[in-house]
């Protein structure tokens, strides 16, 4: 009889030993007293066991170990950038990763509320959009605003990696710093420089009190696509200036009239009517091209505030109606497309002085954005020499 009731006890005990935790109530016993989880549990990262642990999402690996053939970046726990929470399921993301699997990388320091975030995918080739399509063949020509977004990357990070793009006056890789004044080296020596000259080699009328030195003369194309300028006539279109310090500015309306010289003296008064004289002064002549097809207007930079290289000018040449800034009707009947010739813009004359921060004479406090000119030079962008020099 007690051989009996002890046998039946250890029956009894080892049904109730079947299988580990009873799987923790997240899988099934099975043969073998082994639990099959339910999907999402596991024991330590692993498939099977007591079933008590969860486990974290996959992505692509950042960095992992090849595989025997080579592969890499393979699906991974939190793309091997973060520890996983077995209770909770969640990633713990190391610094400078974010996301449901630490899936993607965060800019650092959010940008310092001076920029925003964007994927490798979104980022951009230069600053303005004739920075690529600098004319220099018909596939490179055209008319449009921003810079450069190329088509689809299909690298494995492109949506994944992420940089700071800065605001206006920002730079550094977390936007911390601020961007100071550009100007001419006052001290700069121009090879064949004349002081007395009033035009250089070319013939292009030197700037005011710099004998035969040139400012920057940016030329905008414009093709009508029936090859008849008239169209334009009692049209309306903008021009986009950028600053050096990437601040944008958009002209009032601009009205195209029949008499070409007054188109040009319409230019020059928007542009110079900017904001805060961030172009002070240019010269602005007009003239149709060969076979009066198009229309040829040079933009010559001769103020001090604009010395040197300076990004290109966007036409603005989209509609703008009700609601809309500067509310244009814009130039509707632009060539869109050309084996030989297409509206664009372009530098012609690069111009004698140079644009450096501080005008190479000073160094930028960052978190003034302020020039600390060196000894014996002045000024926003210390471009004048004092008598201490």
């Amino acid at each position: 009889m007690k051989i009996l009731i002890g046998t039946l006890a250890l029956l009894i005990g080892s049904s109730h030993a079947a299988c580990p935790n009873q799987c923790s109530g997240h899988g099934t016993c099975g043969v073998d007293e082994v639990c099959t989880c339910f999907p999402g549990w596991g024991t330590g990262g692993d498939a099977g066991g007591d079933c008590s642990d969860r486990f974290c999402p996959h992505e692509l690996a950042w960095a992992d170990f090849p595989s025997r053939g080579g592969n890499r970046h393979k699906y991974a726990e939190c793309a091997n950038m973060g520890e996983c929470d077995r209770k909770l399921g969640q990633c713990e993301c190391f610094d400078g990763y974010e996301g449901k699997a630490c899936a993607r990388q965060s800019c650092p320091n959010h940008c310092s509320g001076h920029g925003t975030c964007e994927y490798m995918k979104d980022l951009q080739f230069g600053i303005v959009y004739n920075e690529y399509y600098d004319g220099s063949s018909p596939a490179l020509s055209g008319l449009g605003a921003g810079g450069m977004k190329f088509a689809q990357d299909y690298a494995w990070d492109s949506d994944r990696a992420r940089l700071c793009v800065c605001d206006a006056g920002w730079t550094g890789l977390s936007c911390e710093e601020r961007m100071c004044p550009y100007g001419n080296d006052v001290m700069d020596v121009i090879p064949g420089f004349d002081e007395y000259a009033t035009t250089d080699s070319n013939g292009i009328p030197g700037l005011a009190g710099y004998g035969n030195e040139v400012g920057q003369i940016q030329t905008v194309t414009l093709y009508d696509a029936e090859d008849d300028i008239s169209n334009f006539v009692g049209q309306t279109f903008a021009l986009k200036f950028t600053s050096k310090l990437n601040e944008t500015f958009v002209t009032q309306p601009i009205m195209w009239d029949s008499d070409l010289d007054v188109v040009a003296e319409y230019i020059e008064t928007a542009l110079e009517k900017l904001p805060n004289r961030v172009v002070d002064d240019v010269v602005v002549s007009a003239e149709s091209s060969s076979g009066a097809t198009g229309v040829v207007i040079n933009v010559s930079f001769i103020g001090r505030f604009v010395q040197g290289r300076q990004h290109k000018l966007e036409v603005v040449t989209d509609r703008c109606e009700v609601g809309c800034t500067p509310r244009i009707t814009g130039l509707a009947n632009l060539r869109s497309f050309s084996d030989t010739t297409l509206s664009t813009v372009e530098i012609t004359t690069i111009g004698s002085h140079q644009s450096h921060e501080c005008g190479r004479r000073g160094k930028c406090n960052r978190k003034k954005g302020v020039c600390e000119c060196f000894t014996g030079f002045i000024g926003a962008a210390c471009g004048t020499i004092t008598a201490l020099a």
